[in-house]
């Protein structure tokens, strides 16, 4: 497995069994590439790993792709899924600009408490998922699904589109 170093990573995934446990599983054994950069306000740096089974890079474009059970671990939300295509700004400094990720995509984000109790997950699943770093939105399709607590929102239709945003709220467009 070769993995480098590449821009900045932020969001996506996919795995049933694993969403809904409250406890992720230990990142494998393998070296992760390690993305580090601010959130979004704040300024601090965040790391990110990646897993996948293969990666490639074209600098030049600054694009990245990671194929094979990736799997993203960041302090924000935990994401698994088949391909993961990382778009970065043209400008170093500033980081990420999209990335869409395809293939048994799944999101787990936790979602706050605005009386300041323990937070909720959101898990969202879907066949493909498109997270924009300047709004902080995954856009989930194909059949999306959103759990938040004891609540599950089904699309039923293919076309139906849900939008998870960074604060774990969910907007749908189409029939559900």
């Amino acid at each position: 497995m070769t993995k480098r170093l590449f821009g900045v990573a932020l969001l996506l995934a996919a795995a049933l069994p694993v969403l809904a446990e409250e406890n992720w599983p230990a990142p494998p054994a393998t070296t992760p590439v390690a993305l580090a950069a601010p959130t979004q306000g704040s300024g601090e740096a965040v790391t990110t790993q990646i897993y996948a089974d293969e990666a490639s890079f074209d600098t030049e474009k600054r694009i990245g792709i990671f194929t094979g059970h990736v799997r993203v671990f960041d302090p924000r939300y935990n994401i698994q899924y088949d391909k993961l295509t990382i778009y970065s700004n043209k400008k170093e400094s500033e980081g990420l600009e999209r990335e869409i990720a395809e293939g048994h995509v799944g999101v787990v984000r936790d979602k706050p408490d605005p009386k300041g109790g323990k937070p909720s997950k959101a898990v969202g699943l879907s066949d493909k998922a498109v997270y924009t770093s300047s709004d902080g939105n995954a856009v989930l399709t194909g059949s999306p699904r959103v759990q938040q607590g004891f609540d599950t929102h089904i699309a039923t239709a293919p076309e139906t589109v849900m939008i998870l945003n960074q604060d774990g709220n969910l907007t749908t467009h189409g029939p559900s």
